[in-house]
């Protein structure tokens, strides 16, 4: 993630000229002549974002402790497979001409400006990260969709007129002989090396040792946090603005062009270190869960999100969230408030003009109006979004996935085999 403040007076010119880099509203072409993601085979999403903080009034109800005003940022940031630094070097050498033209439109970038030294002095670290399914490539990604699709042209096909479907055994061996024949090409999925489980391990290990030490001062603690804590959530003040609906509609025109939509925000974190510290540990949990629980398809009972990141900017004052999920925005902010009101009060409610909490994790999003006013307040338009496998959910993903390890294997019950037949 790159982020830099836009020029003053500069935020419309560069919102025009990331214009151009689409082929319709939300729909990114992925051979633009200023960034063409399509070159670039480990990237699965990416985003421009002309990041303008559209509740910056709410700041005035903390007089002296939130500035009136804060800086326009332009937001590049790309997940992808192997190293961000590799991946940032590529781009500038096939696509630096057109990365010129864009951060020309910051503070700190001319004409005689070194652009990777640049790119890289202002890459901006995620406080918390969440990846669906980690390991899984682009590659993998896409040589499973194609192995799906064959598949399902050989099983309605040519086997479909042989009558071979009444004896599942043989008509998994057909189809496997079909796809060793004709493709399409698997690449084999490299699995963690030993190190990288000793590493994960001795990562579990330390974070229990450490858990242990702290246990004591968190239980004397407990009592003073959630005084102070009580004291903050029945005096901050109640920011009971709503948002602007023609502003929302605005936004969404670009929103539902796939089955997979970005969603982007920015807002203020209420100030003060004990603010700050809550938001930075909630964070700091999610990343850790991310690692060790919620590594393979799922965050908490949430399945639809594909890649999340939380970003502190400017001093820790403000937050940059960004997510790309399935389905509408409206059955997202659904889903979490159904499952995991909690998670979404213990990462979000340092935030300012967040709904009332209890105790951190209590009402809050529960308050389903408010919450989704919150975030429709914060949401900004991603004005360049790009996604590497299109029409692709993540349901999509891990039955694909569950197909590919099913055609190796020989020892599936008959049950199994008619339960594999039936995800093709």
């Amino acid at each position: 993630m790159v982020t830099a403040p836009v020029r003053p007076g500069r935020a419309q010119d560069l919102r025009a000229l990331l214009a151009t880099m689409n082929s319709g509203p939300g729909m990114v072409d992925p051979h633009n002549a200023l960034v063409p993601f399509g070159r670039f085979e480990d990237i699965h999403v990416a985003r421009f974002v002309v990041a303008e903080d559209n509740t910056i009034a709410d700041n005035d109800y903390f007089p002296g402790q939130l500035p009136p005003a804060e800086r326009v940022l332009l937001i590049f940031l790309a997940d992808c497979d192997g190293s961000a630094d590799d991946l940032m070097a590529r781009i500038v050498g096939e696509a630096g001409g057109g990365l010129r033209r864009i951060f020309a439109h910051c503070q700190g970038f001319d004409d005689n400006t070194e652009l990777l030294t640049w790119m890289r002095a202002h890459q901006t670290p995620p406080t918390a990260v969440y990846v669906n399914w980690i390991g899984r490539t682009v590659r993998q990604v896409r040589e499973e969709a194609a192995l799906h699709d064959a598949l399902h042209a050989v099983l309605h096909g040519p086997l479909a007129e042989a009558g071979a479907r009444d004896e599942p055994r043989r008509l998994h061996q057909q189809l496997r002989a079909a796809i060793e024949a004709s493709g399409p090409p698997l690449t084999s999925i490299e699995p963690r090396t030993i190190c990288q489980w000793i590493m994960l391990v001795l990562k579990g290990i330390g974070l229990v040792l450490l858990g242990l030490i702290l246990l004591p001062f968190i239980i004397v603690g407990a009592p003073f946090f959630l005084v102070a804590l009580r004291r903050r959530e029945t005096t901050d003040p109640v920011i009971p603005t709503r948002n602007n609906a023609a502003r929302t509609r605005d936004i969404a025109v670009g929103e539902d062009r796939d089955v997979t939509n970005p969603f982007s925000a920015i807002g203020s974190l209420k100030p003060g270190f004990f603010r700050w510290a809550i938001a930075v540990v909630a964070l700091r949990l999610v990343a850790l869960s991310g690692i060790f629980v919620y590594h393979s398809g799922r965050l908490a009972r949430v399945s639809t999100i594909h890649f999340a990141r939380w970003v502190l900017l400017d001093g820790n004052r403000r937050v940059f969230f960004a997510s790309n999920y399935d389905g509408s925005l409206e059955s997202y902010m659904d889903d979490f408030i159904n499952k995991v009101a909690f998670g979404l009060n213990l990462v979000f409610s340092n935030g300012v003009s967040y709904p009332e909490t209890d105790y951190l994790v209590l009402r809050g999003a529960q308050r389903e109006q408010q919450f989704k006013h919150y975030l429709h307040r914060r949401q900004v338009p991603t004005d360049v979004w790009y996604r590497a496998y299109p029409g692709l959910t993540t349901a999509d993903l891990a039955r694909n996935a569950r197909i590919r390890k099913g055609l190796k294997r020989d020892d599936m019950s008959v049950d199994e085999i008619r339960r594999w037949l039936a995800e093709i």
